[in-house]
């Protein structure tokens, strides 16, 4: 009953978080189209009044007309719009998903037994949970820090760009290194993630309420609080896709597990964010098919790093191996997760629904079986010692 009553609180969890994360890309994405497609208002008292540009727009029956001040207008009301709930909703419930997952059974999903690094293999839990929060904190610091040294002013927002793509290239090469390839590849869209929310919560938002107050003083607001909010705003948007990818790539071993994940993570990085600028320009009027088309193909590169190789697992047996060869290891190595009725004391159910009780379900998942057992992600941190002579039988066998 706990380990069910574990799964519930899971579900619900990650449906808030996915609810959330919607509602905050959703009018993220919104906010972005509606000021990359302003227009000059036609109206001369509009102008007059202050109204930098507009936007006509149809949606459900009706009609919408969108003005943008460049000054305070006339009389700001007390009912404006404000975003950012949606931001912190959907990070902490993402984090808290986090530590229901990862950071409550750490020697599982966080330390890497292979990692080169001997004192990366050789943690232990509380020390991976302290380095997975070190990460996130870090990836916040240092991303914060180059925002502020390289263009304070927004100046020079095209060298930050190339500064914080650089960032992502080293957090994906040193997360494939520190953590399991599962965890590397969510930590990495988290250290993203993170850095979204702060900017929403340290600079986004503060910035905001001192306009506010400025415009209903009668004063003049600090140009750089709209500009260094737009900034950060902008920077969120080329985050939002490979957030998404990374956060829903735990499904999909043969991505992480690769022993160049950290390559097909930053060509993925890349790709979506690519695919994001074609957007984000054609809203603003620019077609520039050359940016999804370079996504497209950093993506097909992705496919081609990450595609087994045809002769894996062929030369390291000298004959197919039998049924009950077979059968014993996964019954060895496999069911006390994967089974109807677990017998691990964390699940209610054989995890990504993958029971192997009867010899037709294994002989239905062989591909997937060979897959994560040859990459070694399978047995999840090899706690049943699985042999590199047992993975060798696995590989070599057939239907």
């Amino acid at each position: 009953m706990q380990a069910y009553i574990i799964d519930f609180a899971n579900l619900l969890l990650r449906w808030l978080h996915v609810i959330a994360a919607i509602a905050w890309i959703g009018e993220s994405i919104y906010f972005v189209m509606l000021d990359n497609g302003l227009r000059t208002p036609k109206a001369a008292e509009d102008r007059e009044k202050g109204v930098f540009g507009e936007m006509w727009a149809v949606h459900g029956g009706g009609f919408y007309h969108n003005q943008k001040y460049a000054t305070a207008p006339a009389k700001l009301p007390n009912d404006l719009h404000w975003s950012f709930w949606k931001a912190y909703t959907t990070w902490l419930s993402g984090f808290a998903l986090f530590v229901i997952l990862y950071m409550a059974n750490p020697g599982f999903y966080l330390v890497n037994p292979s990692s080169n690094w001997a004192w990366a293999a050789g943690m232990i839990g509380w020390q991976a949970n302290l380095l997975a929060l070190a990460f996130l904190l870090g990836g916040w610091v240092v991303y914060n820090e180059l925002c502020k040294r390289i263009s304070p002013n927004m100046n020079r927002d095209g060298l930050l760009s190339v500064a914080v793509a650089v960032m992502m290239i080293v957090v994906a090469y040193l997360s494939t290194q520190m953590f399991t390839g599962r965890a590397a590849f969510l930590l990495t869209g988290a250290v993203m993630a993170t850095a979204m929310s702060a900017n929403v919560f340290f600079w986004i938002i503060p910035g905001q309420r001192r306009m506010v107050k400025a415009m209903k003083a009668g004063e003049a607001p600090n140009p750089l609080d709209g500009k260094r909010g737009k900034q950060r705003s902008v920077h969120n948007t080329y985050f939002t896709l490979p957030v998404v990818l990374l956060m829903v790539s735990n499904h999909y071993s043969f991505i992480y597990s690769h022993e160049l994940s950290w390559v097909v993570m930053v060509l993925f990085i890349f790709a979506g964010a690519l695919i994001r600028q074609f957007f984000v320009l054609m809203h603003a009027g620019k077609t520039q098919p050359a940016y999804p088309a370079v996504g497209i193909g950093l993506i097909l590169l992705a496919f081609w790093v990450a595609a087994p190789s045809p002769t894996a697992g062929n030369a390291s047996a000298s004959e197919a191996p039998s049924q009950a060869q077979v059968s014993g290891l996964i019954d060895q190595h496999c069911t006390q997760c994967h089974a109807r009725n677990p017998d691990h004391a964390g699940f209610s159910a054989p995890p990504a629904g993958f029971a192997f009780d009867t010899w037709e379900e294994i002989l239905g998942h062989r591909g997937q079986i060979q897959q994560v057992v040859a990459s070694r992600y399978m047995p999840l941190g090899n706690i049943t010692n699985m042999s590199d002579e047992e993975r060798d039988i696995i590989a070599a066998w057939e239907e």
